[in-house]
């Protein structure tokens, strides 16, 4: 099963990527994938629950167990993780992953991996060819989230806002468009092809400054070491 990679590049410090991924609380409000989440207290190493919902009425939960590194002798930090759902409601049943933290001249490399099984047998396995993706694509529109927080102070909840509103106005210029189209007595080809020609450029159109977009972070690992799991993974 292939491994879900995002990376991107913020202008701050580490501290300060450190705070806003480590807080359970300051997590949950840039991270799409989680609803809630509650450490568990007394534990070691460090556990939670979770809770996340993936349709109107439909609330998963799970479990996760992580520990994390802040004093590497080369100045990053790393933060590993294994999780799952004993939920057979939820696709995933189990799965692992890692945070890196690199520091450079121009602010804080941040990436993640990581992976998971899949249950339901062949129906899960089928059912996640679409899901993968767009779990992938959740994940990199959280870290332009939380990178938009970090650089610009938008607060995450007014950037999910920001990315409401601007995929409005989108569709609405879509539908201009294709009643424009209509309206001007255009064949039924005629207004298909405009309205697919709006739709592409609507697509490639950049998103605003301080709305949140998949695009703009790194899908695939490079073969520098530190895009591999820390060792602390192996002891979860």
């Amino acid at each position: 099963m292939r491994k879900i990679y995002v990376e991107t590049m913020i202008t701050t410090s580490v501290d300060e990527v450190w705070r806003a991924t480590q807080d359970p609380a300051e997590h949950r409000r840039w991270d799409a994938r989680f609803g809630r989440i509650d450490p568990i207290p007394g534990s070691s190493p460090a556990r939670f629950r979770y809770a996340t919902t993936v349709a109107p009425g439909l609330t998963i939960s799970g479990w996760g167990v992580h520990a994390g590194e802040r004093d590497r002798p080369d100045g990053s930090r790393s933060s590993a993780l294994r999780f799952g759902s004993d939920d057979p409601r939820s696709l995933i049943a189990v799965g692992s992953g890692y945070w890196r933290y690199l520091p450079t001249a121009s602010g804080v490399r941040f990436l993640t991996g990581y992976t998971y099984t899949p249950r339901w047998g062949p129906l899960g396995r089928a059912f996640d060819l679409a899901f993968r993706p767009l779990f992938g694509w959740a994940t990199a529109w959280s870290f332009d989230r939380l990178r938009i927080w970090l650089e610009h102070g938008v607060a995450p909840e007014q950037a999910r806002r920001n990315a409401a509103r601007e995929a409005l106005a989108r569709l609405l210029g879509l539908t201009a468009v294709a009643a424009g189209a209509a309206a001007l007595g255009g064949t039924a080809p005629v207004v298909t092809i405009t309205t697919a020609m709006a739709t592409v450029a609507a697509v490639a159109l950049p998103p605003r400054p301080h709305t949140p977009a998949a695009r703009r972070c790194r899908r695939r690992p490079s073969k520098h070491r530190a895009a591999q799991p820390p060792e602390e993974l192996a002891t979860l």
